[in-house]
């Protein structure tokens, strides 16, 4: 997809999310053309954690994995990146690293601005600036939320928890539910939730047995998402009854 490609298709998509949200389509259009468009296959990385942030990134097809390597040596997967979505904001700060590692997990293109560029629009477009700050807060409270539900949570309810974030962020209604549409090992649902393997493949075999969910090699459907909120809610169990 080229830039002219992306304008003529897609910035009707994008000033409805992320950064662009609100902006007027002719200053969209000049922030589009402001930026540098690159192809990330899928299994490839977009860049790596402690490489110098120099590029902001916004998907505008496919989807990223941000993976962090703690200091003992453990994988910990922060999120994942869609369409429209702003990864590798520290780029804006000047002299820094990226703090995690971006891996497209599918064929992904994006839209990249150097600092001095993004500084620029933003200081030009205040919507910009006010979407890119609103962006940054809810990821600093969503990261306070996993520390805490980290230090203080059952492992069931960190479980529900994480995949309820996917449900809501790249979630797809099925006829028998509603499907993650990601690959997703259980692997990866144990470097998100900060626990073992063994612990991940124990309990989504115990909710296989009641009903709550489907999980493949790399599929989860989640077949009823209400019983998975009374979980990661901690909520009382549901009533038969009321089924």
């Amino acid at each position: 997809m080229t830039t002219d490609t992306l304008l003529r298709h897609g910035l009707q998509h994008l000033q409805q999310i992320g950064p662009f949200e609100g902006i007027a389509l002719d200053e969209l259009t000049i922030i589009a053309r402001a930026a540098a468009r690159r192809q990330v296959a899928a299994g490839t990385f977009l860049f790596h954690q402690g490489d110098p942030a120099t590029v902001l990134y916004v998907p505008v097809q496919g989807r990223l994995k941000l993976t962090q390597v703690t200091p003992d040596g453990h994988e910990v997967i922060l999120r994942y990146v869609g369409s429209g979505e702003m990864t590798g904001a520290t780029a804006l700060f000047g002299e820094t690293e990226y703090p995690a590692s971006a891996e497209a997990v599918e064929d992904v293109e994006v839209l990249g601005w150097d600092e001095p560029t993004m500084l620029q629009l933003m200081a030009r477009y205040p919507c910009l600036t006010l979407n890119v700050l609103h962006i940054l807060s809810k990821r600093i409270q969503e990261l306070q939320d996993r520390l805490r539900e980290m230090s203080t949570e059952r492992v069931e309810r960190r479980i529900a928890r994480a995949l309820l974030r996917l449900v809501s962020q790249l979630g797809r209604k099925s006829d028998h539910g509603v499907l993650i549409d990601l690959p997703l090992s259980r692997q990866d649902i144990a470097n998100m939730t900060g626990t073992t393997l063994f612990t991940v493949s124990r309990v989504l075999s115990r909710w296989e047995e009641d009903g709550l969910v489907e999980a493949g090699r790399e599929r989860v459907l989640i077949r009823n998402p209400r019983g998975m909120v009374v979980i990661a809610e901690d909520l009382p169990p549901i009533d038969p009854e009321e089924k």
